[in-house]
């Protein structure tokens, strides 16, 4: 075939290939890989280029380790140096667990659970292998009721599997992820203290001290977050300080406008974990002791109003004239007064630069735990004359 005049007057410009490495990065761009794929096609790059095939000195330049450079180099050069080699690959399992259940035990766990709606799994377990002779799993059985949802209230499982999805995504801290120190207002525990009585619910909110074991509580009428809001707000006032961090469990009372307020406190937040009383202590500690020692010593009241300047009272003689046995059978504020004469102290040979006791006057803490009830004034100043 005969070509064109046009071929042998205009001469094609050739093609000027990029280098590789530019290659490279324009095929991680049309391929449309991560950030963390991306930056290892920035290691064969530097390894090539500025570190002269030298792996020590690529390692440290990208903060990794050679094993993991040598993993990666190794695929990629096997690849033959297959820019798709460097993204991440599957970990699934090559194994999987597959459904053990045969048909014949799913029909005859529907049947049962029918028949029994509000039996537990273990429940189900004795009486399947009384009816059939055969021994059979509780977790099969919860396989079973969850895939088929044979709940008695439909609607009040899915809300509680929705709520474990939420909890799950938000990710808690959790209490044994923080070191405890034994400062004062390093940690505070609160809890809730539930009271029935002639038909009506009172809720009493408690803090405690982990350090130094100062306690505060107050009666509110409902479980709202805002009256959480409400209590934090006068713990933060009264401690006369900022607080570091704050525990609590899991209750609804700890959420919403209590979030905001731990916010906008600036005060780092932990949860006890899920029926593990031992995560909090000195909070359980405290309420057993406002208990038996004071609210059902014919103390109690539904009125909110006439129950707490008394608490106020009860608070002060816990705090300042009640020997504690963990503190070596000093008081709170006794406690706090060693501290600040540790800090204090001539023999050192240099004195702290940590002002954090001293934000602790005795007399000012007396003070603000009778204006917060305002009839408690008389109290503060017998107790301030007294000391």
């Amino acid at each position: 075939m005969r070509k064109p005049a046009s071929f042998y007057y205009f001469k094609r410009k050739p093609t000027i290939l990029k280098d590789r490495y530019e290659r490279w990065r324009r095929v991680a761009d049309e391929s449309g890989l991560s950030t963390s794929e991306r930056l290892r096609i920035e290691w064969m790059v530097f390894y090539y280029t500025v570190a002269g095939e030298n792996v020590t000195f690529t390692a440290q330049h990208f903060g990794i380790s050679r094993k993991t450079f040598h993993k990666w180099y190794k695929r990629f050069k096997d690849s033959k140096y297959d820019v798709s080699s460097l993204a991440d690959r599957s970990r699934t399992p090559h194994h999987k667990r597959h459904w053990q259940v045969t048909l014949i035990q799913e029909e005859r766990i529907r049947r049962l659970r029918r028949r029994y709606l509000h039996y537990g799994k273990k429940k189900l377990k004795v009486l399947y292998e009384k009816e059939y002779s055969e021994g059979i799993s509780t977790w099969k059985i919860e396989r079973v009721i969850r895939r088929y949802k044979l709940y008695p209230d439909q609607r009040k499982a899915e809300k509680t599997a929705r709520k474990r999805v939420r909890a799950r995504q938000k990710g808690k801290k959790r209490i044994t992820q923080l070191v405890k120190e034994a400062r004062p207002c390093f940690l505070f525990q609160l809890d809730t203290i539930v009271i029935y009585e002639a038909n009506l619910k009172r809720y009493i909110l408690t803090a405690v001290d982990h350090a130094t074991k100062i306690g505060y509580a107050r009666m509110y009428k409902n479980k709202s977050s805002r009256s959480a809001a409400d209590f934090l707000y006068r713990l933060r006032y009264l401690v006369g300080q900022p607080i570091e961090n704050l525990q609590t469990d899991n209750g609804s009372e700890f959420a919403c406008e209590f979030e905001k307020a731990t916010s906008k406190l600036e005060i780092q937040r932990y949860f006890s974990r899920v029926k593990t009383p031992k995560d909090n202590p000195e909070i359980e500690r405290f309420n057993q002791t406002l208990q038996y020692e004071w609210l059902y010593d014919s103390n109690l009241s539904l009125d909110p109003e006439e129950l707490n300047p008394y608490l106020t009272e009860w608070l002060i003689e816990y705090n300042f004239n009640r020997p504690h046995q963990s503190l070596a059978y000093l008081t709170p504020m006794e406690y706090i007064e060693t501290l600040l004469a540790k800090i204090r102290s001539p023999v050192l040979p240099m004195w702290s630069a940590s002002t954090d006791y001293c934000n602790f006057p005795t007399i000012h803490l007396v003070y603000r735990y009778g204006t917060f009830m305002g009839t408690m004034a008389h109290a503060v100043h017998n107790k301030t004359k007294r000391r």
